[in-house]
Parts: structure tokens; C-alpha cells; sequence
């Protein structure tokens, strides 16, 4: 709770600081599939058909979260939202800080690096629970569309894991 406790502070006094400018704020929707490595490429199935995909989908995930920005270039939000991981018949809710940085590398384009910090909560699991923590690094475009690639941890053992975990590629709308 201690963290939480200063995390509210820290977001009241970073609104008190940008009061001033009045496009401050963003909204970030993020819908993602979660892939993995296809243990059956090049194995041909009983019709003749050969399996040459090197990767598969393995799940899907949908967030949302609310913050505050700095010129798009930096920004600090609560996020939350929902991922299903097929294989290991995990649903997954994360609360998380996501810290989003954003320098510009041309005129239209920015890449972007995102951070998340949190819990994880297992969806009819009984009460699983566990540490969340992700990594997303994509290009943004002028439309304020980003295309990205993350890799999430959640800290929750499950089928004889110590914790489980995704990589998936995406697509964001931030809202300024």
C-alpha cells in the first residue's frame, strides 16, 4: 500500500505541475496477439501439407490506460486491460505504471519505448497472483498510431512454471 501511496501523490503533484497546459493528458488503447515459436515447421501433416510458418498465435490481449504527457515525449499512466494466452489456458488481468518515452527521429515518426511495472491477477485461478512487468518498443506514427513488439512477465506459477510470460506484436492509439 506504501506504493500506491506514493504513486497517488506523485500523480497529484505531477497534475498540479502541468495545470497550466491544458493538453496534458492522453489515452492509450492497445491491442496485441501474442505469438510463439512453431515446434511443427517443416513437418508435413498426414494430406501432404507442409507447415513452413515459423511462428504461431498464441493468444490475444486488449489494454487501456489514462496519464499524463509532456510534449508526447514522455509520459506516466495507470494502464490495465485483459491477456489470453492459448496454450497455457491463462487469462491474465495486469495493473500497471507504464512510463512511455517518445523522442522524435524524423519529422512524422517517433520511437517508442514503454515500461510497465505492476500486479497480475489470473483469471479464474482461485486467487493467483503475481508481479507484472513488460517491455514494448515501437514506432509511432504522426497519427499517433504505434506499431510495437512486447515481451510481458507475470509472476504467477502455473502448469509446473515458475511464473509464464508473452511476446506479442501490436498496435496503440494514444489520444492526446
Amino acid at each position: 500500500m506504501g506504493h500506491l501511496r506514493a504513486l497517488a501523490v506523485f500523480l497529484f503533484f505531477t497534475f498540479s505541475v502541468f495545470s497550466q497546459n491544458k493538453k496534458f493528458t492522453y489515452t492509450q488503447f492497445d491491442v496485441a496477439v501474442s505469438i510463439k515459436g512453431n515446434q511443427d515447421r517443416g513437418e508435413t501433416d498426414p494430406n501432404g501439407n507442409t507447415n513452413n510458418s515459423w511462428f504461431l498465435p498464441d493468444g490475444l490481449s486488449s489494454k487501456i490506460g489514462y496519464g499524463i504527457h509532456h510534449n508526447k515525449w514522455v509520459g506516466l499512466g495507470i494502464h490495465s486491460g485483459i491477456d489470453w494466452k492459448w496454450t497455457d489456458k491463462l487469462v491474465v488481468v495486469p495493473l500497471f505504471v507504464n512510463l512511455k518515452l517518445s523522442p522524435q527521429i524524423g519529422d512524422d515518426i517517433r520511437i517508442t519505448l514503454q515500461l510497465g511495472l505492476g500486479k497480475a491477477i489470473a483469471l479464474g485461478r482461485g486467487n493467483l497472483m503475481g508481479d507484472y512487468k513488460k517491455i514494448s518498443l515501437g514506432i509511432q506514427t504522426s497519427d499517433d498510431l504505434i506499431l510495437f513488439i512486447e515481451a510481458s512477465h507475470y509472476g504467477i506459477i502455473i502448469n509446473n512454471q515458475r511464473d509464464s510470460g508473452s511476446i506479442s506484436l501490436g498496435l496503440s492509439l494514444v489520444s492526446f
